[in-house]
C-alpha cells in the first residue's frame, strides 16, 4: 500500500489560514487586505473571512475605524507558551546573558527553519551603536554566520549543501575552525560570528550568534576577545544540553613526539 506525503493531508483552509498568520507576523507595521491579497494571491474577500475569524479570538487586531490588521495578543500568548516550555530557550538563556554581559554585543540563539536560519531569541548590550534587532528575522542559512554553522555541522542538510557548491570550501573551513564569520550577511555594516550547538547525541540543534556593527568588531577584537568567548559560551551550552564531546576532546592525551 503506498505511503502518504504530508501534502496529502493538507486542508487548503487552514494552510491559507497559516500563510496569513506568518505574512502579518513578517509585517512590521499594520498592513492592508490589499497588500496581503498581493503578497499572498488571495482574494479579499476570502482574506477578510479569515480575518474576521482571526479578530474573534484575538490573534488578529484591527484599530478603530481602520482597514488595517497587525497581530493580536492571543498570537503573542500562544508564542510565549511555546518559548516557555523549549529545553533549547532555556538552557541556553543564562549562558547568552552571560556572554552579552562579557562583550557587551547583543547575542541571539538562532534555530534552522527549513531552508531558513531564525533568528529566536535575543540578549541586548548597552552600546549607543547596535544592529537593528533581529529577533524573529529569518534569513536564508547559506547567507549568515549563524545559518552557515548549520548547514556545515548537520549531515541532514547534506542534499542543500550539494545545491551550493559555491560553499563548500567555506563549510569545510567552517567545521575545522568550528565556527563561521560574516560580514554584511544580515545586513549592510554588520558582522555576525555564529557558533553551533549539539545536542546529547551530537546533534547541531541551533547556533549561537553574536552581532554588532562591523566598525566595533574589527579583526584584532574578534581574535582575541570575541572569538575566545563565544566558542566558550557554544561549549559551555552544549554541556549543558547534554553533549560530552567537547570535554571527551579536552581530555585527550598530548600527542607524543619520538
Amino acid at each position: 500500500m503506498p505511503t502518504r506525503g504530508k501534502d496529502t493531508y493538507c486542508i487548503r483552509s487552514v494552510e491559507n489560514a497559516l500563510l496569513l498568520l506568518e505574512a502579518l507576523a513578517d509585517e512590521d507595521s499594520k498592513c492592508s487586505l490589499s497588500q496581503l491579497s498581493q503578497k499572498l494571491g488571495m482574494t479579499k474577500a476570502s482574506l477578510f473571512r479569515l480575518m474576521a475569524t482571526f479578530e474573534s479570538h484575538g490573534y488578529v487586531e484591527r484599530g478603530q475605524g481602520s482597514s488595517e490588521y497587525k497581530l493580536g495578543l492571543a498570537a503573542f500568548e500562544v508564542g510565549q507558551k511555546l518559548l516557555s516550555r523549549m529545553t533549547l530557550l532555556h538552557k541556553t538563556k543564562p549562558v547568552m546573558g552571560q556572554l552579552a554581559r562579557q562583550c557587551n554585543e547583543t547575542v541571539y540563539l538562532v534555530v534552522q527553519r527549513d531552508d531558513d536560519a531564525l533568528f529566536m531569541e535575543m540578549v541586548d548590550n548597552d552600546q549607543k551603536v547596535k544592529v537593528v534587532p533581529l529577533n524573529g528575522r529569518r534569513f536564508p542559512l547559506s547567507r549568515c554566520a549563524a545559518g552557515k554553522v548549520l548547514l556545515a555541522f548537520d549531515e541532514n542538510n547534506n542534499e542543500r549543501n550539494q545545491q551550493l557548491p559555491h560553499l563548500q570550501e567555506e563549510l569545510k573551513r567552517c567545521r575545522e575552525q568550528g565556527f563561521s564569520l560574516d560580514r554584511d550577511g544580515i545586513g549592510e555594516g554588520s558582522t555576525c560570528i555564529a557558533v553551533p550547538l549539539f545536542d546529547t547525541d551530537g546533534r547541531p540543534c541551533g547556533s549561537l550568534a553574536m552581532v554588532g556593527p562591523t566598525f566595533r568588531m574589527d579583526a584584532e577584537r574578534v581574535k582575541k576577545q570575541l572569538l575566545p568567548a563565544i566558542k566558550a559560551a557554544g561549549e559551555m551550552t552544549s554541556a549543558r544540553l547534554g553533549y560530552i564531546g567537547f570535554g571527551l576532546k579536552n581530555n585527550e592525551p598530548e600527542p607524543t613526539t619520538n
